[in-house]
């Protein structure tokens, strides 16, 4: 039976070759693979993920070669239908209520009943692949929806993968009960306080400039895996990627296809560990 592996995208600007590089090695393994974005918006690149004369001001030097710029502007063109409709995660997901709604009792009732309902059409898929970039900064580490489905796949125990930012989304990713993250004890990476801007953090869709990232990610994947757990940043290094089944994560762009590649070795192989 063909595999099959749902990807999330923000809606505020994926980095273009942390969809590309895995999505040609989930193609290149036969994979089927659909799309999901918080509204159901189309998601857009980062235009500095187009432009293999950007350069990185952390690394200082460009990060996008000519190949994967091409790449990332044949999937971006709005004439290429691959992106066209993705999955309506608040459509699939419910929104939470407050508990100071008049009939609190029933309508979290309704909640988690509708939660489990979402939860168990994930039997149809795989693996779980979140895409990083300053987007999911914006829609997708504190949405409540994207933490029901991670938690989902984390219930089910099958592969979740993310990269850079979109590993913030783990971090926060808990049971409503008991609040505890569900990477505390495990080993992961993600966007290290080295990559972090000084200036320029910004998103597509609005003029803002955050400036640097509003949150150091290092920082709370440190406090969420701790203690028994670790996060690595591995600086210094051109490759981070961290196996800790059912988790496999991946810290920046250069990283995309070795993440993309260990989650295929995690779904043929049974790969467990690697990277600590």
């Amino acid at each position: 039976m063909v595999k099959k592996v749902l990807v999330l995208l923000s809606e505020w600007g994926y980095w273009g070759e942390e969809l590309v590089a895995p999505l040609d090695v989930l193609d290149a393994a036969g994979y089927q693979v659909d799309f999901a974005t918080p509204t159901g918006n189309r998601p857009v690149a980062l235009p500095p993920s187009m432009d293999p004369t950007f350069v990185d001001p952390p690394l200082g030097r460009p990060v996008v070669s000519d190949e994967m710029a091409e790449k990332v502007k044949r999937i971006d063109n709005p004439q290429n239908p691959r992106l066209d409709s993705p999955i309506t995660l608040s459509r699939w997901f419910p929104d939470r209520p407050y508990w100071s709604a008049e009939k609190a009792i029933r309508q979290w009732e309704a909640y988690y009943n509708a939660v489990d309902q979402a939860q168990a059409d994930l039997v149809q898929y795989d693996a779980l692949l979140i895409v990083g970039g300053s987007g999911p900064i914006i829609d997708l580490a504190n949405n409540h929806r994207v933490h029901d489905l991670i938690l989902g796949f984390y219930k089910m125990r099958k592969p979740i993968a993310a990269e850079c930012y979109g590993v913030a989304c783990l971090a926060f990713a808990r049971d409503f009960n008991d609040r505890e993250s569900i990477i505390r004890g495990k080993h992961v990476t993600g966007h290290c306080k080295e990559y972090d801007y000084l200036d320029g953090t910004g998103f597509m869709g609005t003029e803002l400039n955050m400036g640097p990232p509003p949150y150091p990610l290092e920082y709370i994947l440190q406090d969420a895996t701790a203690p028994e757990g670790r996060y690595h940043g591995n600086f210094g290094k051109e490759i981070s990627v961290i196996v800790d089944y059912p988790f496999v994560t991946g810290r920046s762009t250069a990283d995309s296809q070795v993440t993309g590649q260990k989650l295929v070795e995690v779904l043929e192989r049974g790969l467990t560990r690697y990277g600590w």
